[in-house]
């Protein structure tokens, strides 16, 4: 169903405070997904006009009908609490009694050493540089994908986070086994980003920040994408010839491929390199604390959960079964 125009005014509304506030645009298309699934739960009504116990229904239809899992309610939870006190900024004391969905705690799934080795040997190109990264690196999967050419620093042997997420930039890891591949993609990003050049190109998307500040910006070679896409596209905005990154769908079918043809049964993606980064640093005695530097994470006890997964098995308490 089409956005009524209360809805779409909500949503152009939802837009510019994103923007000022500097929020992800991927929380902005999620906010906005759910906004559109209330409005048209109740068949485009106004949101501001919903009672209690309809917001209410919207979730129950989302856990009952639609069995969707607690992580994506409570996403909807959070939509509609953004909704009506920033977007409407609407003071409903009924606000505070929406509930949020209990999820289960799942230990993340991790690779071992080999299952490592044999899933990146099944990948070539540029999946196979930024899965190296995933791992050696602990990046998530945007992080690397956003990658920019002036975030390598090999001498440091770091690699500069901006802008993820969580607003925490980081230095990360800049693993030795990726110089050579890395030095070989800023060659190939130097000799697109030149023949972009000639062909009256060469725009690259920039921080709004920077883009007004310094308006050549986007066509330095230091501001282009490490992993470039191989089109060029036109800005619906400033009608620029820019190349976006390498789309991160390419990199998760690849890497899903990969596992498969290496004959690993476990459920794992692009995110499970990060998880296996964090545990095998911890299998090696690295403190806890620098993992959790070099993760991003805000909280120690986001980062603890890694203990839980070291400690199973060989790791941990041995098996009485073994002592017979």
């Amino acid at each position: 169903m089409a956005p009524t125009g209360e809805v779409a005014a909500l949503l152009e509304r939802l837009h510019e405070l994103v923007c000022r506030s500097r929020m992800s645009p991927r929380t902005e298309k999620s906010y906005a997904y759910w906004i559109q699934s209330l409005a048209s739960f109740h068949e485009g009504r106004d949101p501001s006009t919903l009672a209690l116990h309809e917001i209410e229904a919207f979730l129950t239809h989302l856990a009952t009908d639609r069995k969707v899992a607690a992580s994506t309610q409570n996403q909807a939870v959070a939509a509609i609490l953004f909704l009506y006190r920033r977007v409407l900024a609407m003071d409903l004391p009924w606000l505070d009694e929406v509930k949020r969905a209990k999820g289960v705690k799942r230990l993340p799934v991790v690779l071992s050493r080999e299952e490592v080795r044999k899933v990146i040997g099944e990948l070539d190109g540029v999946p196979k540089t930024m899965s190296l990264l995933l791992y050696g690196s602990g990046l998530r999967l945007m992080e690397c994908a956003r990658l920019r050419v002036k975030d390598i620093d090999f001498d440091r042997q770091s690699i500069y986070v901006r802008d993820p997420k969580g607003r925490r930039e980081r230095a990360a890891l800049l693993p030795r086994t990726s110089y050579h591949a890395l030095r070989r993609q800023v060659n190939d990003v130097r000799r697109l980003h030149a023949q972009d050049l000639r062909r009256d190109a060469g725009y690259v998307q920039l921080p709004s920040a920077v883009a007004q500040k310094y308006q050549n910006a986007g066509r330095q070679l230091s501001w282009q994408w490490l992993f470039p896409a191989t089109r060029i596209h036109r800005c619906r905005e400033t009608g620029q010839p820019r190349r976006h990154h390498f789309h991160e769908t390419a990199v998760q079918r690849a890497v899903t491929a990969a596992v498969q043809r290496a004959g690993i049964m476990k459920r794992a993606s692009c995110h499970t390199f990060r998880h296996s980064f964090a545990t095998h640093l911890l299998e090696d005695g690295q403190d806890i604390r620098t993992i959790q530097e070099l993760l991003g994470h805000r909280d120690l006890a986001t980062t603890m959960i890694y203990t839980h997964v070291v400690n199973r098995g060989p790791h941990g308490v041995r098996s009485p079964a073994d002592r017979i």
